[in-house]
Protein backbone atom coordinates (compact mmCIF):
# COMPACT_ATOMS: atom_id res chain seq x y z
CA UNK A 1 0.00 0.00 0.00
CA UNK A 2 1.31 3.47 -0.70
CA UNK A 3 2.05 6.72 1.19
CA UNK A 4 -0.84 8.78 0.97
CA UNK A 5 -1.63 12.57 2.21
CA UNK A 6 -3.33 14.20 4.93
CA UNK A 7 -6.53 16.30 3.95
CA UNK A 8 -5.79 19.59 6.37
CA UNK A 9 -2.14 19.79 6.89
CA UNK A 10 -0.62 17.33 4.07
CA UNK A 11 1.27 15.23 6.16
CA UNK A 12 2.51 12.32 4.68
CA UNK A 13 0.49 9.17 5.96
CA UNK A 14 2.89 6.40 5.36
CA UNK A 15 1.70 2.90 4.95
CA UNK A 16 2.80 -0.50 6.73
CA UNK A 17 6.35 -1.30 5.57
CA UNK A 18 6.85 1.68 3.67
CA UNK A 19 10.06 3.99 3.33
CA UNK A 20 12.65 1.59 4.73
CA UNK A 21 15.68 3.45 5.51
CA UNK A 22 13.61 6.67 4.98
CA UNK A 23 10.65 6.60 7.65
CA UNK A 24 12.19 8.50 10.42
CA UNK A 25 13.23 11.52 7.80
CA UNK A 26 9.52 11.64 6.67
CA UNK A 27 8.28 11.57 10.48
CA UNK A 28 10.58 14.26 11.28
CA UNK A 29 9.23 16.63 8.84
CA UNK A 30 5.76 15.76 9.60
CA UNK A 31 6.52 17.26 12.91
CA UNK A 32 7.95 20.13 11.81
CA UNK A 33 4.70 20.70 9.96
CA UNK A 34 2.82 20.17 12.81
CA UNK A 35 4.70 22.49 15.01
CA UNK A 36 4.56 24.90 12.45
CA UNK A 37 1.21 24.76 12.19
CA UNK A 38 0.78 25.40 15.68
CA UNK A 39 3.64 27.73 16.82
CA UNK A 40 5.07 28.68 13.57
CA UNK A 41 5.77 32.45 12.20
CA UNK A 42 6.28 34.22 8.97
CA UNK A 43 6.62 37.28 7.46
CA UNK A 44 4.88 37.90 3.61
CA UNK A 45 4.99 40.04 1.47
CA UNK A 46 1.48 41.16 0.15
CA UNK A 47 2.83 40.89 -3.36
CA UNK A 48 3.51 37.18 -2.47
CA UNK A 49 -0.14 37.23 -4.08
CA UNK A 50 -0.48 32.62 -3.36
CA UNK A 51 0.90 31.14 -0.29
CA UNK A 52 2.08 27.40 -1.23
CA UNK A 53 0.73 24.45 0.90
CA UNK A 54 2.93 21.49 -0.39
CA UNK A 55 1.81 18.22 -0.08
CA UNK A 56 4.65 16.12 2.73
CA UNK A 57 6.82 19.78 2.78
CA UNK A 58 6.77 22.76 5.14
CA UNK A 59 5.07 25.65 3.18
CA UNK A 60 4.50 29.26 4.27
CA UNK A 61 0.69 28.64 3.85
CA UNK A 62 1.14 26.11 6.99
CA UNK A 63 2.35 28.45 9.24
CA UNK A 64 -0.02 29.20 12.27
CA UNK A 65 0.75 33.29 12.39
CA UNK A 66 1.04 35.33 8.90
CA UNK A 67 2.45 38.81 9.32
CA UNK A 68 1.58 40.42 5.91
CA UNK A 69 3.95 43.42 4.85
CA UNK A 70 5.06 45.26 2.21
CA UNK A 71 3.08 48.82 0.71
CA UNK A 72 0.09 48.26 -1.15
CA UNK A 73 -0.71 50.14 -3.92
CA UNK A 74 -4.31 49.13 -4.88
CA UNK A 75 -6.76 46.74 -2.84
CA UNK A 76 -5.18 43.40 -2.41
CA UNK A 77 -5.50 39.67 -2.18
CA UNK A 78 -3.50 37.49 -0.64
CA UNK A 79 -4.48 33.58 -1.60
CA UNK A 80 -4.32 31.03 0.85
CA UNK A 81 -5.30 27.24 0.43
CA UNK A 82 -8.21 25.41 0.69
CA UNK A 83 -8.04 23.65 3.69
CA UNK A 84 -9.54 23.41 7.63
CA UNK A 85 -7.06 25.70 9.27
CA UNK A 86 -7.11 28.40 11.88
CA UNK A 87 -4.36 31.49 11.26
CA UNK A 88 -3.73 34.49 12.94
CA UNK A 89 -3.13 37.47 10.34
CA UNK A 90 -1.54 40.78 11.17
CA UNK A 91 -2.06 43.45 8.43
CA UNK A 92 1.22 45.13 8.71
CA UNK A 93 1.30 46.74 5.20
CA UNK A 94 1.02 50.23 4.55
CA UNK A 95 -0.52 52.28 1.62
CA UNK A 96 -4.44 53.17 2.48
CA UNK A 97 -5.99 49.90 0.38
CA UNK A 98 -7.78 46.85 1.92
CA UNK A 99 -5.98 43.46 1.81
CA UNK A 100 -8.20 40.63 1.57
CA UNK A 101 -7.28 36.52 2.60
CA UNK A 102 -8.94 34.19 0.91
CA UNK A 103 -8.97 30.99 -0.63
CA UNK A 104 -8.42 30.88 -4.61
CA UNK A 105 -12.14 30.16 -5.49
CA UNK A 106 -13.99 30.90 -2.16
CA UNK A 107 -14.70 34.40 -0.25
CA UNK A 108 -12.38 36.01 2.21
CA UNK A 109 -11.85 38.08 5.30
CA UNK A 110 -10.89 41.95 4.41
CA UNK A 111 -8.60 44.64 6.04
CA UNK A 112 -10.51 47.96 5.32
CA UNK A 113 -7.71 50.60 4.20
CA UNK A 114 -7.36 52.09 7.42
CA UNK A 115 -7.64 48.74 9.40
CA UNK A 116 -4.06 47.72 10.33
CA UNK A 117 -5.26 45.30 13.05
CA UNK A 118 -4.78 41.86 13.32
CA UNK A 119 -7.34 39.22 12.94
CA UNK A 120 -8.39 35.09 14.04
CA UNK A 121 -9.47 33.92 10.54
CA UNK A 122 -9.83 29.96 9.72
CA UNK A 123 -10.97 28.11 6.36
CA UNK A 124 -14.52 26.06 6.84
CA UNK A 125 -12.66 23.77 3.59
CA UNK A 126 -14.63 26.14 1.18
CA UNK A 127 -14.06 30.26 2.18
CA UNK A 128 -12.37 32.02 4.64
CA UNK A 129 -13.90 33.01 7.93
CA UNK A 130 -13.43 36.24 11.27
CA UNK A 131 -13.84 34.94 13.69
CA UNK A 132 -15.04 38.66 14.43
CA UNK A 133 -11.93 37.76 17.77
CA UNK A 134 -9.51 40.84 17.25
CA UNK A 135 -7.46 42.50 19.78
CA UNK A 136 -9.09 44.77 21.57
CA UNK A 137 -6.22 47.68 21.17
CA UNK A 138 -7.34 47.66 17.56
CA UNK A 139 -10.92 47.06 17.51
CA UNK A 140 -12.74 50.08 18.26
CA UNK A 141 -15.89 49.19 19.02
CA UNK A 142 -15.89 45.53 20.18
CA UNK A 143 -19.20 43.72 20.94
CA UNK A 144 -19.81 41.30 23.57
CA UNK A 145 -21.59 38.14 23.08
CA UNK A 146 -22.21 37.44 26.69
CA UNK A 147 -22.06 39.78 29.96
CA UNK A 148 -18.79 41.00 30.98
CA UNK A 149 -17.09 39.52 33.97
CA UNK A 150 -13.81 41.38 35.38
CA UNK A 151 -13.28 38.06 37.28
CA UNK A 152 -11.85 40.96 40.11
CA UNK A 153 -10.71 43.31 38.36
CA UNK A 154 -11.24 47.11 37.86
CA UNK A 155 -12.18 48.96 34.69
CA UNK A 156 -9.54 51.36 34.08
CA UNK A 157 -11.46 54.65 32.48
CA UNK A 158 -9.07 57.99 30.89
CA UNK A 159 -9.83 60.59 32.91
CA UNK A 160 -12.51 62.92 30.77
CA UNK A 161 -13.40 60.20 29.06
CA UNK A 162 -17.08 58.68 28.80
CA UNK A 163 -19.65 55.90 29.03
CA UNK A 164 -21.37 56.08 25.75
CA UNK A 165 -24.87 54.88 24.86
CA UNK A 166 -25.92 52.88 22.09
CA UNK A 167 -25.84 56.12 19.77
CA UNK A 168 -22.08 56.76 20.75
CA UNK A 169 -23.03 59.77 22.49
CA UNK A 170 -22.34 60.04 26.22
CA UNK A 171 -23.95 59.47 28.73
CA UNK A 172 -21.70 59.24 31.92
CA UNK A 173 -18.35 60.92 31.86
CA UNK A 174 -15.47 60.60 34.42
CA UNK A 175 -12.72 63.08 35.79
CA UNK A 176 -9.77 61.64 37.36
CA UNK A 177 -8.27 63.73 40.86
CA UNK A 178 -4.79 62.90 41.37
CA UNK A 179 -4.17 60.78 44.44
CA UNK A 180 -8.29 59.96 45.09
CA UNK A 181 -9.18 58.58 48.45
CA UNK A 182 -12.79 58.93 48.09
CA UNK A 183 -15.77 57.70 45.24
CA UNK A 184 -18.78 56.99 44.91
CA UNK A 185 -20.43 53.38 45.61
CA UNK A 186 -23.75 52.20 43.83
CA UNK A 187 -25.57 49.74 45.65
CA UNK A 188 -28.85 47.66 44.03
CA UNK A 189 -31.02 46.24 46.18
CA UNK A 190 -33.72 43.46 46.95
CA UNK A 191 -37.10 43.75 46.96
CA UNK A 192 -38.89 46.32 48.82
CA UNK A 193 -35.08 47.63 49.52
CA UNK A 194 -34.08 51.24 48.02
CA UNK A 195 -30.71 51.33 45.61
CA UNK A 196 -28.40 53.53 47.27
CA UNK A 197 -25.55 56.15 45.88
CA UNK A 198 -22.76 56.29 48.92
CA UNK A 199 -20.01 58.59 49.04
CA UNK A 200 -17.25 55.78 50.26
CA UNK A 201 -13.45 56.38 51.19
CA UNK A 202 -10.27 56.70 53.39
CA UNK A 203 -11.58 59.74 55.23
CA UNK A 204 -13.84 60.16 58.14
CA UNK A 205 -16.15 62.62 56.81
CA UNK A 206 -17.00 63.20 52.74
CA UNK A 207 -19.38 65.90 51.38
CA UNK A 208 -21.15 64.94 48.32
CA UNK A 209 -21.35 67.67 45.70
CA UNK A 210 -24.23 67.49 43.01
CA UNK A 211 -23.81 70.39 40.72
CA UNK A 212 -25.82 71.96 37.52
CA UNK A 213 -24.65 73.48 34.57
CA UNK A 214 -24.98 76.98 34.34
CA UNK A 215 -28.51 78.10 35.46
CA UNK A 216 -29.63 74.55 35.83
CA UNK A 217 -31.00 72.95 38.92
CA UNK A 218 -30.81 69.69 40.55
CA UNK A 219 -34.33 67.83 40.41
CA UNK A 220 -35.66 65.35 42.70
CA UNK A 221 -38.75 64.00 41.52
CA UNK A 222 -41.25 62.16 43.94
CA UNK A 223 -41.26 62.70 47.56
CA UNK A 224 -38.23 62.98 49.87
CA UNK A 225 -36.63 62.36 53.32
CA UNK A 226 -33.92 64.75 54.45
CA UNK A 227 -32.14 63.86 57.73
CA UNK A 228 -29.83 67.02 57.81
CA UNK A 229 -29.95 70.19 56.05
CA UNK A 230 -27.40 73.43 55.56
CA UNK A 231 -28.30 76.69 53.91
CA UNK A 232 -25.86 78.90 51.97
CA UNK A 233 -25.81 82.16 53.72
CA UNK A 234 -24.14 85.04 53.08
CA UNK A 235 -22.67 87.47 55.73
CA UNK A 236 -22.07 90.82 55.00
CA UNK A 237 -20.69 93.85 56.57
CA UNK A 238 -23.22 96.10 54.88
CA UNK A 239 -25.45 98.79 56.91
CA UNK A 240 -28.56 98.04 54.58
CA UNK A 241 -30.32 100.96 52.64
CA UNK A 242 -31.41 101.58 48.72
CA UNK A 243 -31.72 98.88 46.50
CA UNK A 244 -31.26 95.66 48.11
CA UNK A 245 -30.65 92.83 45.34
CA UNK A 246 -30.93 89.65 46.75
CA UNK A 247 -29.03 86.73 44.52
CA UNK A 248 -30.90 83.17 45.14
CA UNK A 249 -28.74 81.72 42.93
CA UNK A 250 -25.85 81.83 45.55
CA UNK A 251 -27.67 82.33 49.00
CA UNK A 252 -30.97 81.03 51.09
CA UNK A 253 -30.27 83.52 53.69
CA UNK A 254 -28.95 87.07 53.47
CA UNK A 255 -27.49 88.95 57.14
CA UNK A 256 -26.05 92.31 56.92
CA UNK A 257 -24.62 92.46 60.36
CA UNK A 258 -24.06 96.44 60.41
CA UNK A 259 -26.90 98.82 61.83
CA UNK A 260 -29.83 99.85 58.24
CA UNK A 261 -28.99 102.89 57.65
CA UNK A 262 -31.74 103.69 55.77
CA UNK A 263 -35.40 102.43 54.00
CA UNK A 264 -34.78 100.11 51.53
CA UNK A 265 -36.03 98.55 48.33
CA UNK A 266 -35.51 94.30 48.14
CA UNK A 267 -34.41 92.98 44.82
CA UNK A 268 -35.33 89.33 44.43
CA UNK A 269 -33.59 87.45 41.40
CA UNK A 270 -31.48 84.75 39.58
CA UNK A 271 -27.65 86.73 40.00
CA UNK A 272 -26.21 89.53 38.43
CA UNK A 273 -26.95 88.62 35.13
CA UNK A 274 -29.29 85.85 35.37
CA UNK A 275 -33.13 86.91 36.31
CA UNK A 276 -35.51 84.96 38.34
CA UNK A 277 -38.06 84.11 35.64
CA UNK A 278 -34.88 82.32 33.67
CA UNK A 279 -34.07 79.90 36.61
CA UNK A 280 -37.74 79.04 37.67
CA UNK A 281 -40.72 77.36 36.02
CA UNK A 282 -44.26 78.72 36.24
CA UNK A 283 -46.06 76.80 39.77
CA UNK A 284 -42.63 76.45 41.25
CA UNK A 285 -41.97 78.77 44.31
CA UNK A 286 -38.41 79.96 46.47
CA UNK A 287 -38.61 81.31 49.65
CA UNK A 288 -35.79 83.08 51.33
CA UNK A 289 -34.66 85.07 54.21
CA UNK A 290 -32.48 88.55 54.45
CA UNK A 291 -31.81 89.26 58.23
CA UNK A 292 -31.87 92.98 59.18
CA UNK A 293 -29.25 94.54 61.71
CA UNK A 294 -31.27 97.92 63.45
CA UNK A 295 -29.44 100.17 65.74
CA UNK A 296 -31.14 102.68 67.41
CA UNK A 297 -32.59 104.79 64.59
CA UNK A 298 -34.54 101.73 62.73
CA UNK A 299 -35.89 101.21 59.68
CA UNK A 300 -37.44 99.15 57.12
CA UNK A 301 -38.59 97.64 53.84
CA UNK A 302 -40.71 99.67 52.13
CA UNK A 303 -40.33 98.53 48.37
CA UNK A 304 -40.40 94.74 46.65
CA UNK A 305 -39.40 93.68 43.37
CA UNK A 306 -38.51 91.01 41.27
CA UNK A 307 -35.93 91.09 38.50
CA UNK A 308 -36.04 95.24 39.00
CA UNK A 309 -39.99 95.16 38.87
CA UNK A 310 -42.27 96.18 41.26
CA UNK A 311 -44.75 93.79 43.28
CA UNK A 312 -46.66 94.45 46.24
CA UNK A 313 -46.43 91.39 48.59
CA UNK A 314 -48.93 90.14 50.64
CA UNK A 315 -48.20 90.87 54.55
CA UNK A 316 -48.33 88.90 56.97
CA UNK A 317 -50.95 90.25 59.79
CA UNK A 318 -52.69 92.00 56.37
CA UNK A 319 -50.41 95.37 56.66
CA UNK A 320 -46.55 96.00 55.18
CA UNK A 321 -44.89 97.36 57.91
CA UNK A 322 -44.17 100.98 58.68
CA UNK A 323 -41.21 100.70 60.58
CA UNK A 324 -38.51 98.92 61.76
CA UNK A 325 -37.76 97.29 65.31
CA UNK A 326 -35.09 99.37 67.36
CA UNK A 327 -31.88 97.64 68.46
CA UNK A 328 -33.08 94.74 67.55
CA UNK A 329 -32.57 92.24 64.11
CA UNK A 330 -35.56 92.28 61.86
CA UNK A 331 -35.54 88.73 59.56
CA UNK A 332 -37.63 89.34 56.77
CA UNK A 333 -38.86 85.95 55.06
CA UNK A 334 -39.97 86.09 51.32
CA UNK A 335 -42.05 83.57 49.18
CA UNK A 336 -41.89 84.48 45.68
CA UNK A 337 -44.72 81.98 43.53
CA UNK A 338 -44.24 82.43 39.51
CA UNK A 339 -47.46 82.39 38.23
CA UNK A 340 -46.85 82.96 34.57
CA UNK A 341 -43.91 84.44 32.15
CA UNK A 342 -42.29 86.83 34.27
CA UNK A 343 -45.62 87.03 36.44
CA UNK A 344 -45.04 86.36 40.66
CA UNK A 345 -46.90 86.72 43.37
CA UNK A 346 -44.56 87.02 46.76
CA UNK A 347 -46.11 87.05 50.38
CA UNK A 348 -43.47 88.37 53.41
CA UNK A 349 -43.39 89.02 57.00
CA UNK A 350 -41.05 90.96 59.11
CA UNK A 351 -39.99 89.18 62.49
CA UNK A 352 -38.49 91.18 65.02
CA UNK A 353 -35.71 89.27 67.50
CA UNK A 354 -34.03 90.96 70.18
Amino acid sequence: MANSTSSFLKLTVQATGENSGTWGQITNTNLLIVEQSIAGFESVAASVGTLTFSNGAVSNGKNAVLQITGTLGTATNLVVPVTEKVYIVDNATTGAYSLTVKTSSGTGVTWAAADKGTKMIYGDGTNMVDTAFTELSSDYSPQLSADLDTNGQNIIIDNTKAILDENSNEQVKFATTGSAVNEFTVTNAATSGSPALSVTGGDTNVDMTLTPKGTGRVTINGGGKIQQLAEKITIAATGTTGTVNYDVITQAVLYHTTNAAGNFTVNIRGDGSTALNAIMDTGESVTVAFLVTQGSTPYYNNAFQVDGSSVTPEWQGGAAPTAGNASSVDIYTYTVIKTGDAAFTAFAAQTQFA
